[in-house]
């Protein structure tokens, strides 16, 4: 295997922010992981032709990799354990995928579009799934569904003329906020010989009393501490929202998660097809020879790179989504039933039957897709995206 020279390192040319000098004093990318490494080569050369390796053949591939992953990955994991219990509401994550649609889409209008391996069907097919994905999560931010009390079973009212910062703004719509103080007992049944309300609740009743919110909180519903109110069928608190995932937008957030995907896959490929039209997709992704040498090139392979890792991540979480809805469960009731031990897990855990909800895979879709139908219409007023 032909070995090729490394750029050597000028004192002139200031480093980029992708760029870094290695172990030996050479300029190198990271974004070039394994690519012009002669200790990887060599190893490679010995296995291909069954020849022994060198002592050190490990230790210098080894060394090669811990020195091109410059990144502290402890420090980072530990700082995502510590903080990941306490986190709160932050517009941090939201931003950033915003900000990444767009700047991708940009640099596909600007960069890749021009070299002219793009038609307007591909470019029109692209734009439209970004627009799509766009409207889908705008429509998932206009709120997951909130516990509210009756009128008739209001006990009495608390208002704040000072909204607390931990309370969901999509939950108070730009008035005061008010605790509504909930009856723990509202039906008939449940009253006295004298026709009021008894003071103590039964046992399912206090399982489902809420004294954050001071509701009765209906089967499936879970208060999330970060939003700082109830959810009607809360699945998740997603911080690339911003928000809960619950009764009211599960389904465009299923729908955005699925638009978001497929656009990327097939941006992605034209990208790839664009700097590298020598290999194939899945080879032009790991293997891409002077894609480097030109800025507009690199910049694309770079970006293309960036989002198929998180391409990956939310192809994941679709993969969960989807086999959640197909046994009639949320992420929460999940997480519950692992806690106490009382589902079951099929495919090394990536499938978890509660067995309380599941009524076959029609009927969970059909319950899914019309489980919106039952809420109070949406508020008309706009919800901003950011």
């Amino acid at each position: 295997m032909k070995k090729r020279s490394h750029q050597a390192l000028d004192q002139e040319d200031p480093l980029c922010c992708c760029e870094y000098v290695d172990r030996h004093g050479r300029r190198s990318h990271v974004a070039a992981c394994c690519c012009d490494c002669e200790d990887l080569d060599d190893a490679f050369d010995s296995w291909m032709k069954k020849e022994p390796q060198k002592a050190d053949s490990l230790t210098q591939v080894v060394a090669t990799i811990n020195d091109r992953l410059r990144v502290p990955w402890i420090s980072v994991i530990l700082y995502y354990y510590l903080t990941h219990r306490k986190k709160g509401r932050t517009l941090f994550f939201l931003s950033l995928a915003v900000f990444s649609l767009f700047y991708m889409f940009y640099l596909f209008i600007a960069e890749v579009v021009p070299r002219g391996d793009v038609n307007h069907i591909q470019l029109g097919a692209v734009t439209t799934g970004v627009a799509l994905t766009v409207i889908s999560l705008i429509n998932t931010k206009r709120g997951p569904g909130y516990v509210r009390p009756h009128p008739t079973e209001t006990h009495s009212t608390v208002t704040y003329h000072n909204p607390q910062s931990d309370i969901d703004a999509a939950y108070l719509n730009g008035a005061r906020h008010q605790v509504v103080i909930a009856n723990r007992v509202s039906s008939p049944d449940q009253t006295g010989e004298s026709g009021t309300a008894s003071v103590e609740p039964r046992e399912g009743q206090k399982r489902n009393w809420c004294s954050v919110c001071k509701v009765v909180r209906p089967s499936r519903a879970g208060h999330c501490r970060i939003c700082g109110v109830c959810i009607l069928r809360l699945d998740h608190h997603c911080v690339w929202i911003n928000s809960c995932v619950g009764q009211a937008n599960h389904i465009s957030f299923l729908l955005t998660l699925v638009l978001f995907v497929l656009t990327s896959l097939y941006g992605i490929s034209l990208v790839l097809r664009s700097v590298c039209p020598q290999q194939s997709v899945m080879m032009a992704l790991f293997y891409c020879p002077d894609v480097y040498n030109q800025h507009s090139t690199a910049l694309c392979f770079t970006c293309a790179w960036y989002s198929s890792i998180v391409t990956g991540g939310l192809l994941h979480l679709l993969v969960l989504q989807l086999i959640n809805v197909s046994y009639n469960t949320t992420q929460r009731e999940v997480r519950l039933a692992l806690r106490e031990k009382t589902g079951r897990t099929l495919l090394w855990g990536l499938i978890v039957d509660t067995g309380v909800y599941c009524r076959g895979f029609r009927s969970n879709w059909v319950e899914f897709l019309t489980m919106s139908n039952a809420l109070e219409p949406p508020n008309p007023k706009p919800t901003d995206l950011v």
